[in-house]
């Protein structure tokens, strides 16, 4: 079973440049988008490559938002965690697939001057709670807009005061997640420099200066099932690049 996830930094924008034919080619059984920056009404994924797809949708037009497509049914999906100061912006939809949760986030940015930093880490606490209620083997896969350590960045000096690379935001990412749920990515290429998004603003991914902030989280029984990750950074169309994981089905 290949999974994919997906920051598309807009859909209707990343539809125009090939998304379906980029998921043809992939041939995925499941993909979660982050960032879609649309409505419900706005979405037309051609159903022939996903018969099943579910939204979760920002109150904010053209503004955050997640969506799952499955080639499977799965046995259920809700949006939120179940808390209305949290669920205004679309970030996080559950599907539940019978033997695991598979939980597609994108996770607030802290934002210029990091103005966001304090929700940020209420944000964290909360969706961390919501995780470990579950009561069953978990995914977590979607941008978490921060960066673990220095094989995460391509300038460790230059990220330390910008978001995604604070000592609260990546205390809080293994206090809030990584006490119950493997980096999989990580675990699978502990040595390995690779990155997910790169700055439009500085030609990032010309250089290949950018940062690894989207993840596949995995509950510790999940492991066993696990048969690869793959950091797709020769598909383009978003400031991030898809990641896909390769499980036992």
């Amino acid at each position: 079973m290949r999974l994919v996830t997906w920051n598309v930094n807009g859909l209707r924008a990343v539809l125009k440049k090939g998304f379906e034919d980029i998921m043809a080619t992939l041939d995925p059984d499941v993909v979660c988008l982050q960032e879609t920056k649309a409505q419900a009404d706005q979405i037309e994924v051609d159903e022939s490559l996903f018969p099943y797809q579910y939204v979760n949708c920002a109150k904010k037009k053209g503004y955050s938002g997640t969506m799952i497509l499955s080639l499977n049914e799965p046995v259920s999906v809700h949006g939120g965690i179940g808390l209305e100061q949290h669920d205004q912006e679309g970030r996080v939809l559950t599907a539940d697939f019978g033997s695991f949760c598979l939980v597609d986030v994108y996770v607030p940015n802290s934002g210029d001057g990091l103005k966001r930093l304090d929700y940020r880490m209420e944000w964290d606490k909360a969706f961390s709670a919501y995780l470990k209620n579950l009561n069953k083997p978990v995914l977590v896969c979607g941008d978490f807009n921060v960066a673990r350590t220095d094989l995460d960045v391509y300038d460790e000096t230059a990220a330390a005061a910008c978001a995604g690379y604070t000592p609260q935001e990546r205390e809080s990412f293994e206090t809030n997640f990584l006490d119950s749920f493997v980096d999989v990515f990580r675990a699978l290429h502990p040595d390995t420099r690779a990155y997910t998004w790169w700055s439009y603003y500085s030609r990032g991914r010309e250089k290949n200066e950018g940062e690894r902030i989207d993840y596949w989280l995995a509950s510790p029984d999940m492991m066993d099932r696990i048969r690869g990750i793959r950091i797709l950074d020769d598909v383009f169309g978003s400031d991030h690049c898809p990641v896909e994981l390769e499980i036992d089905a």
